[in-house]
């Protein structure tokens, strides 16, 4: 399966090339495809709310096709840098593959927070936000995505579900449409970036509600 690294520092992260939100960091980058792997089965069912299916995990074998400079950004633990693939157009068919895949990783979001108790399992040092609020700082970075993209509208209110489901329908909007693969808006984002990034962030958040609801 083809995969892009951003090596920062301090830090890499590693993506699937064709599947938005698919990416997982680590201290290394040996680490970081370990845990790409292992995120398998559950970005499998990302996969199946947008009516597709992953490769087989069992004998996959990850081949680095792109691998790009990091920043603070990535050392910080967010997948930050835009690589030449991000560039490349999309074709209506893809662009709505890619826009059902971006939702379908909201929809999980939605699904694993629903079944989630309110307080969840602090780290060793009793840090960490407990369920209600991971939701609401997923929401409001969706405002500021969305602005990144030349969104006008007003940030969502986490508190007004209609506000949530508006912006992001607008996100929705433009990446689900054909792209040449320059920034969206002339602005900072390509197309692909920005669909890896925005499910990125929704499935990070998701997989950690669900790993703190567990008993450590």
């Amino acid at each position: 399966m083809p995969i892009g690294e951003e090596i920062g520092t301090k830090r890499t992260f590693v993506w699937a090339i064709d599947w938005p939100g698919w990416s997982r960091g680590g201290r290394s980058p040996e680490l970081a495809r370990e845990a790409l792997l292992a995120a398998g089965h559950r970005y499998a069912r990302v996969a199946a709310v947008a009516g597709l299916t992953i490769p087989a995990l069992d004998g996959m074998v990850l081949e680095t096709v792109e691998a790009i400079e990091g920043s603070a950004s990535t050392d910080f633990g967010v997948p930050g840098s835009v690589g030449p693939l991000d560039r490349r157009p999309l074709d209506a068919d893809e662009a709505a593959r890619q826009g059902a895949l971006v939702e379908a990783a909201w929809s999980v979001l939605a699904q694993i927070a629903a079944l989630a108790p309110a307080s969840l399992r602090k780290g060793p040092r009793g840090g960490g936000r407990d369920r209600d609020a991971i939701v609401r700082h997923v929401a409001e970075a969706e405002g500021a995505y969305a602005g990144v993209m030349g969104v006008k509208l007003p940030a969502p209110d986490p508190d007004r579900p209609e506000t949530v489901a508006t912006v992001r329908r607008a996100i929705l909007d433009i990446l689900s449409s054909p792209s040449d693969g320059s920034p969206i808006g002339g602005r900072k984002w390509p197309a692909r970036y920005a669909a890896r990034r925005v499910a990125w962030h929704a499935l990070d958040h998701a997989w950690e509600i669900e790993d703190r609801s567990a008993p450590a």
